[in-house]
């Protein structure tokens, strides 16, 4: 099939040759190729400024990042069998990783589906499309997903806001087969109730996997403090591993239900506190009551979306981690994370110095991480490289 051409201005071409899979929108020869030409979604060949095809597309006009690549190979047909396959090579290497079917099954670009994101838990898919393009092969991906993995059922979950820039509709849809009253995964040994069709995101963080179960390994006997701990991820395994304690604070009522019902499925109720709260206002609460703990994880949700809230994300961070080590017991152990694309590993580097070095801690980084294999990086994208974590060891002024 030959798709119409779309032109790139000169020298625009250098980042696709290295790698990289978005075209923006001013990067676009619009003389040569009108984006108004084309409809959201509509499958085109990319070409550099002087006519020498770089690969198909799916574009859309309307929004910043126009057009993905789908394939280096001017002559794919993306179809069928181009689904059947980028499907069948994800699938691969999660069975290659992982013995049982709960992981992050397609991570968009690196699986070379731009737009797509589908969690795997045991029978159960949770799919998010984000992009125009990939909703319009919605139907065709369901029908390949039942044929290879025969579930139980799939859906999609369509809340990311993502989906509203390309106009999307965002009311969740129940794709295929019925969802069980109660689901529940496996990770790290332990069980978890999950809540796919509310929960956030896809129903589960499955990223911070191996980071939870090195924390985990660390915590024995100590009292531990699980903040934004949405449904016990890393507060259960503590557990399970030994903490004396666990104080789990979120401010979602549904999250902490999950994580309460965990607890008990993996025999750890007794030794867990579940608190309805502000995480900032909790700490400020602690510091006043002189309350403290011998390990605290630190893992917020993004607070820097955009590159212009930068600053104010920043300071956020900041705050976070001079409140957690206020309240930390010498010779403890702070786990701080950032899912912030926009936040690099260098920015909370500096922000676990700073913030030590402002209340006399003296801080040792043991360790640090970032996502699971489930979600693997691009070395041409940058942007599919976003977790990061530092494993800190804090002890009085030497």
């Amino acid at each position: 099939m030959n798709y119409p051409p779309l032109f790139l201005k000169k020298n625009e071409d250098k980042r696709l040759r290295q790698g990289h899979l978005w075209v923006f929108s001013n990067e676009v020869d619009t003389q040569r190729s009108p984006l108004e030409h084309f409809a959201a979604g509509d499958l085109v060949v990319v070409n550099d400024s002087t006519g020498k095809p770089l690969g198909v597309a799916y574009v859309n006009p309307d929004v910043l990042i126009c057009a993905r690549l789908l394939s280096r190979k001017p002559n794919t047909r993306i179809g069928e069998s181009f689904f059947r396959a980028r499907l069948s090579q994800a699938l691969q290497l999660r069975e290659r990783l992982f013995e049982k079917p709960f992981y992050r099954l397609v991570f968009g670009e690196s699986d070379g589906l731009p737009g797509l994101v589908i969690d795997r838990f045991g029978g159960v898919l949770s799919v998010q499309i984000t992009t125009a393009g990939m909703e319009k092969h919605k139907e065709l991906l369901v029908a390949l997903l039942i044929e290879l993995l025969q579930p139980a059922a799939v859906l999609f979950k369509n809340d990311n806001s993502q989906r509203q820039a390309e106009t999307l509709s965002l009311e969740p849809e129940l794709a295929y087969g019925s969802l069980p009253p109660q689901l529940v995964i496996e990770e790290n040994n332990a069980r978890f109730m999950i809540d796919v069709r509310e929960g956030q995101k896809t129903g589960w963080f499955y990223d911070h996997r191996l980071n939870r179960a090195r924390f985990a390994a660390w915590t024995k006997d100590m009292k531990v403090l699980d903040l934004f701990s949405y449904a016990g991820g890393w507060g259960i395994c503590a557990g399970m591993a030994g903490a004396a304690e666990v104080v789990c604070v979120d401010s979602s009522d549904s999250a902490l239900a999950l994580a309460a019902e965990s607890a008990r499925l993996n025999g750890v109720q007794e030794k867990m506190q579940f608190v309805r709260s502000d995480v900032f206002e909790y700490l400020k609460h602690l510091r006043e009551q002189n309350q403290h703990f011998d390990a605290i994880v630190l893992d917020p949700p993004a607070l820097i979306k955009r590159k212009k809230d930068f600053k104010a994300g920043y300071e956020a961070y900041r705050r976070l981690n001079h409140l957690a080590l206020q309240v930390l017991e010498n010779n403890g152990l702070l786990v701080s994370a950032s899912c912030s694309h926009h936040l690099s590993r260098e920015n909370l580097h500096e922000i676990l110095r700073s913030s030590a070095r402002h209340i006399d801690r003296h801080l040792l980084f043991l360790s640090d991480g970032g996502q699971g294999p489930d979600h693997p990086i691009h070395p041409a994208l940058p942007e599919t490289e976003y977790l990061k974590s530092f494993f800190c060891a804090v002890s009085a002024r030497f």
